[in-house]
């Protein structure tokens, strides 16, 4: 019978503990396959096999961490069709979109999108690919804005299949977009409104007025009705927009969805009143109609009306849109930017100074000109010769004010008067 010491002494078996997470086996090959249960319950494959069972465990090992992280991505997701996927996201958020956004969106998924990646898995889709084809769009000679707005129509439909946990990042990353012109819109002067408003025929002048002294979006004035005018109160409320979605007239809300009221000149409600004593009562009728009745079409507008106009009042290269920016600007360096992004229905002042409102030649002169006058205002200095110098400390950012005549003593180039750090 063996003693208790060689039962100690006798080595024993090492038993492997059984993985916690997923399992490996050797296949026929003589390679190693991995396999785990996702959170689904769902037991997979790891996506390729590997020369050694170490390499297995590995990749399981991270693979739980993964789950454990909140990181996994169903890998079956990412099998969707780009163009299975992106119809499914435009009509999830169509109901939230302007009617012409979602004629303009569709065109870009029907158009530029499919064509290019709608076979593809989403999964597949990489950020290169992405290059190749804006690359692609661009030598076809399309616009800068139409590139990008197709990459950015494309960019949220990844980023809703990653919201989705579809894919695991988006591959609209990394990618060069053409760059947009550099254009400035032309800014006129009120008398040279007032020439233009004076080559158009009435009522299409009025136009002029509501854009350049209203600031409203061509599509607002065109939406105006005879219950949006408030002629005692002096102004219009913008609760309307008037688009064109092929061919078709569609009357929404406005740009920022929200309604606003917009004070007028009292030249400007006089021209509305006379012309509100030409329309019929009916609290519905369009301001501003064709001869036949119907909602004015933009580009014939433009076409028989105002380009001829701009033409006639001498002017060149004038737009609609560049009088809503006249306006913004009149205001911006008048009342400041705030009161002209409340105007122009801005929620954001930024989008007022990006996109509208524009420094006015010669401002900074005069800024110059009004802080000189008030300092020699607060000092009492004689306005009609120089009230001091500025004496600057060699080596040193220090700069001395020498009230008086300027001087070349040495008291004032050792700066023994008052001094100022910048």
């Amino acid at each position: 019978m063996a003693s208790t010491e060689d039962e100690a002494a006798r080595p024993r078996s090492r038993k492997k503990a059984k993985r916690s997470f997923g399992n490996t086996r050797q296949l026929a090959s003589g390679r190693w396959q991995a396999r785990y249960p996702g959170p689904d319950g769902i037991v997979r494959s790891a996506p390729n096999t590997f020369d050694r069972k170490r390499d297995a465990e590995v990749w399981l090992t991270l693979k739980e961490a993964e789950i454990r992280r909140g990181e996994w991505t169903n890998p079956d997701a990412g099998t969707i069709s780009v163009q299975e996927w992106g119809e499914r996201w435009l009509a999830s958020v169509s109901p939230a979109l302007k009617p012409k956004t979602q004629s303009s969106y569709a065109s870009l998924l029907r158009t530029l999108i499919i064509p290019q990646f709608g076979a593809m898995q989403l999964g597949q889709v990489r950020p290169i690919g992405i290059n190749e084809w804006v690359a692609k769009l661009s030598k076809r000679g399309l616009s800068a804005s139409r590139v990008r707005q197709a990459y950015r129509l494309l960019s949220q439909i990844m980023m809703a299949a990653v919201n989705n946990e579809l894919i695991k990042s988006s591959p609209c990353r990394g990618v060069r977009l053409p760059r947009m012109p550099a254009t400035e819109p032309h800014i006129l002067t009120p008398g040279e409104v007032g020439a233009l408003a004076a080559a158009m025929r009435k009522p299409h002048s009025l136009i002029v007025l509501l854009l350049a002294y209203g600031g409203l979006r061509i599509g607002e004035a065109f939406a105006l009705r005879r219950r949006h005018v408030d002629l005692d109160g002096g102004l219009v409320t913008i609760a309307e927009s008037l688009a064109e979605i092929a061919g078709r007239h569609v009357f929404d809300t406005p740009k920022s969805h929200q309604k606003r009221e917009v004070t007028l000149p009292v030249f400007v409600i006089n021209e509305l009143r006379d012309h509100l004593a030409m329309l019929p009562s009916d609290p519905d009728v369009l301001l501003f109609t064709g001869k036949t009745g119907k909602p004015l079409h933009y580009n014939a507008w433009r076409r028989w009306h105002f380009d001829p106009a701009v033409s006639d009042a001498g002017l060149d290269d004038v737009t609609p849109h560049d009088l809503r920016a006249t306006h913004a600007t009149w205001v911006a360096d008048r009342h400041g930017v705030m009161a002209a992004a409340r105007r122009l229905g801005h929620s954001n002042a930024s989008v007022t100074t990006r996109h509208y409102a524009r420094a006015v030649e010669g401002r900074d002169k005069e800024i110059a000109e009004a802080f000189d006058g008030e300092h020699r205002k607060g000092s009492g200095l004689d306005s009609r010769r120089p009230s001091g110098t500025f004496v600057a400390r060699p080596g040193k950012r220090r700069f001395s004010w020498a009230i008086g005549e300027p001087s070349t003593s040495k008291n004032a180039e050792s700066g023994s008067s008052p001094t100022t750090d910048l």
